[in-house]
């Protein structure tokens, strides 16, 4: 009979065995692969979305929540800025780019970001239909957002007050869609791009009604350095400019200068510590896998002594009866292995899922070979030291002994 038939009927003999090692070994290669597959897609999704952003001026506050709120688009901001600190900034001739941005209503959970055409260049958006925004309550469409809400161009809608949804506070003026973006897979597919004049004529209309009356007549623009911007998002024209700007800017003014790569890698450095946790448990629980697959083999080889001497009385060698032991082994851990990377898609799916429903993004998949090899390898090497100690007893074994004890 073939060797692998009679792995798998000894599997099949004694199912709780087999389950039990193959659902501990799944659960811990799952657990691997998994954890690794989603630090490594987080990392390269947050990098891949900062463009060729390399430093963002907002109000004074923590410098993680300024870049997770302007770049990422993910926390509230910490304040506003003068729009006159854009124009400083432009001057200087250090700085390739000052993208102003400013915020603070919503669509349906989206946000509205007002800026200048600049803001999709950062994240080398283009049309997919209709044009750039030309005037003052006009907008461009992630391409998320234009196929979660079905808007086409035309469509109008009026935004909520706040960056999550809320349909109570209601502003009255109505946005109109004139440009939807192709997809980038980056942060700008999430948002609604305005101009910062649509963003500053909604709010500033919203004031003027709370106005006495005797000042209702007053022109409802005002000159441009007048208004306030949430915050600023600045290249370089070389690297002098990041070495000296955002010290110059924290120690000089009343504003903050963080670096979104500096405080996203330390971002990444506390989030390390919860992956190499789990990482740690998942290698715990394939040691304790391992450990089960050789009790279940070692037991087998005891339990089944006299059939593994008759086979040798009848022409079997040592070789033989290896291969079949081994066999079972290794049939539990690619079975493992299979229902393994299984669990980790359907883990991963699920928090992909459950991240996209809360900020509205969402997170490419991505996997590096080398590391999903490696952790292959590392499973594969000690369940087959677990395999050679379960079979080791072979080695001793006395026919004779055996066949007479058992008559």
């Amino acid at each position: 009979m073939n060797n692998w038939i009679i792995s798998i009927k000894n599997l099949l003999h004694k199912p709780l065995y087999a389950f039990l090692s193959i659902f501990s070994l799944s659960i811990s290669v799952g657990l691997l692969l998994g954890i690794q597959q989603l630090d490594t897609s987080i990392q390269n999704q947050f990098t891949n979305t900062l463009g060729n952003i390399e430093m963002v001026v907002g109000a004074k506050g923590s410098p993680l929540q300024l870049v997770l709120s302007s770049v990422l688009h993910i926390d509230n901001p910490t304040g506003n800025v003068k729009y006159s600190e854009v124009e400083k900034l432009k001057k200087n001739p250090l700085i390739k780019k000052a993208v102003p941005i400013s915020y603070g209503d919503n669509f349906k959970g989206y946000r509205i970001v007002g800026s200048t055409l600049e803001f999709a260049k950062i994240y080398d958006a283009q049309l997919l239909k209709g044009k750039e925004v030309e005037n003052s309550m006009e907008v461009v469409l992630g391409n998320n957002v234009a196929q979660k809400l079905n808007l086409e161009i035309g469509d109008t809608f009026i935004s909520s007050h706040g960056l999550t949804e809320n349909a109570i506070e209601e502003h009255k003026q109505s946005f109109k869609v004139v440009g939807i973006y192709k997809p980038t897979y980056k942060v700008i597919d999430k948002l609604i791009v305005t101009n910062l004049s649509s963003i500053w004529d909604v709010h500033h209309h919203e004031e003027e009604e709370e106005e006495e009356v005797h000042e209702a007549h007053e022109h409802p623009t005002q000159k441009h350095e007048d208004k306030e911007v949430t915050s600023i998002l600045v290249s370089f024209r070389n690297p002098m400019g990041l070495m000296t700007m955002p010290r110059n800017i924290n120690v000089n003014s009343n504003m903050q200068a963080a670096l979104p790569k500096y405080e996203l890698d330390r971002l990444f450095r506390f989030t390390g510590v919860g992956v190499k946790a789990i990482s740690w448990i998942a290698y715990i629980i394939l040691l304790i896998s391992c450990i089960t697959i050789f009790i279940s083999l070692y037991k087998m080889v005891k339990e089944r002594s006299f059939d593994l001497a008759l086979m040798r009385t009848y022409g079997a060698s040592n070789f033989q009866l290896f291969r079949i032991i081994a066999f079972e082994g290794i049939v539990i851990v690619f079975i493992s292995l299979f229902f393994g990377f299984l669990f980790a898609q359907l883990g991963l799916y699920f928090i992909v899922t459950l991240f996209k429903s809360q900020f509205q993004q969402d997170i490419i998949l991505t996997y590096s070979i080398k590391q999903m090899l490696n952790n292959i390898l590392i499973v594969i090497l000690i369940a087959m030291v677990s395999i050679l100690f379960a079979i080791f007893p072979l080695l001793k074994m006395n026919i004779s002994k055996i066949l007479s004890d058992e008559k």
